[in-house]
């Protein structure tokens, strides 16, 4: 016969699990502050450095000028992503390499490098990782 755990035991389980599964929501607090909180001129700046680039021609992003691509994926939503490309996880120090040097992070991937700069790509992914919709 099983004993049922008493009261004293499970209560420091139960924490414990809520602790982990709220520390697991969160994975962009790691990188910052929720982006959505992000300075408004930064993601400002990254949405503009998206038309710049002109990644519309292969992705539709919202609220970016001309961005209706279909050869890529939508990045619509695309802060509410686990992973980029399907195989990184999702998060503004992946994302900034990502853009940079999308071969370093996917070897063989057909995102192609635009010559982004690291201080161009931190605002690109800004903007990125606040669509929520």
């Amino acid at each position: 016969m099983v004993a049922a755990p008493s009261r004293r035991a499970v209560c420091p389980l139960a924490l414990l699990v809520l602790a982990m599964l709220a520390g697991g929501c969160t994975p962009q607090e790691e990188d910052g502050p929720a982006f959505g909180q992000a300075p408004p001129a930064q993601r400002e700046r990254g949405r503009l450095l998206l038309a710049q680039y002109q990644c519309g021609s292969c992705h539709a992003i919202p609220d970016v000028q001309a961005a209706r691509g279909r050869t890529g994926p939508t990045l619509a939503a695309f802060g509410r992503r686990s992973y980029i490309a399907g195989q990184v996880p999702n998060g503004r120090d992946a994302l900034v390499r990502w853009i940079v040097a999308p071969a370093a992070v996917v070897p063989g991937t057909t995102m192609p490098a635009m010559g982004v700069s690291p201080e161009d790509a931190r605002d690109m992914a800004t903007y990125l990782l606040a669509l929520e919709r």
